[in-house]
């Protein structure tokens, strides 16, 4: 199935509510704070509303979840396709002025991520993928297809980590795994986006505070171009489950170091095994 359809409609709303977000940017938002001590802006929930009432519109029989709106217990039956949405991906990064966010979109069926789009509205870049067409980049070059990285040698890893969420942990994989080279960035989306381009190989995130909108479509992305992401264990994420977080964190590689991380890092974060 080439989800043809599916990314037309998620390319349009992403395109739209980048649009509604740069209007906003630098502008001296008021920011609020919700539930978990996370920030929100106008933008966050106009842009949610938008993209919401988009898909219902072209997909009335899905599921949609976003984080600026109520969870829809529904979503747990893998029978049903769900929506996930994060309007904007990066929101302290957003506040701070900086670049690092996006809007991301991801449509899982069966509990998995098949399709998804990512957009920096910055630089006009946009990131999508389904199982078809694999992973593409449609930016002022055009459009090209991504493949991950070809590196195997984990003390060769190009690491691309959270600007705002960076923790000293981090530099515990460092050291466990003989990394140099970090890069930071905000979004999840744009992280992942790094590895698909082959830019970068590896993303840790040890924190339990990301969710299902956070991860669906950067999947997808990344999956398409020959990458994985696990949890800290290495088992794959769920998407359909009752709870909607990652407890176990985050790992993201280009699949070709990936098993070799998680034997590395395993101690630092299970050390009971």
């Amino acid at each position: 199935m080439t989800f043809a359809r599916e990314l037309a409609v998620a390319e349009e709303l992403a395109r739209r509510a980048g649009a509604l977000i740069l209007g906003y940017f630098d502008t001296g938002l008021t920011v609020e704070t919700k539930l978990g001590n996370e920030p929100v802006t106008r933008a966050d929930r106009e842009a949610s509303e938008l993209i919401v009432t988009g898909l219902t519109a072209a997909f009335p029989t899905d599921i949609i979840i976003s984080e600026e709106a109520p969870d829809d217990a529904r979503r747990i039956d893998t029978g049903r396709r769900v929506w996930f949405v994060d309007p904007l991906d990066g929101t302290r990064d957003f506040i701070r002025g900086r670049h690092g966010f996006a809007v991301m979109i991801g449509l899982c069926e069966g509990g998995r991520p098949v399709a998804g789009v990512v957009y920096q509205p910055h630089g006009d870049r946009l990131y999508r993928a389904a199982p078809e067409s694999g992973t593409v980049l449609v930016d002022d070059r055009g459009t090209r297809a991504l493949h991950c990285s070809d590196v195997t040698d984990v003390e060769k890893i190009r690491l691309v980590a959270s600007r705002s969420h960076r923790t000293p942990e981090i530099d515990r994989v460092k050291a466990a795994l003989g990394i140099d080279d970090e890069m930071n960035i905000g979004s999840v989306g744009l992280k992942l986006g790094l590895i698909a381009l082959g830019e970068r190989d590896l993303y840790v995130n040890p924190s339990s505070k990301s969710s299902a909108w956070d991860t669906c479509a950067p999947e997808a992305l990344l999956v398409h171009a020959g990458g994985r992401l696990t949890d800290l264990a290495g088992k794959p994420l769920r998407y359909d489950s009752g709870e909607l977080k990652n407890l176990k964190g985050l790992l993201a590689s280009n699949g070709r170091v990936h098993d070799a991380v998680v034997e590395k890092i395993r101690p630092l974060f299970f050390p009971e095994g």
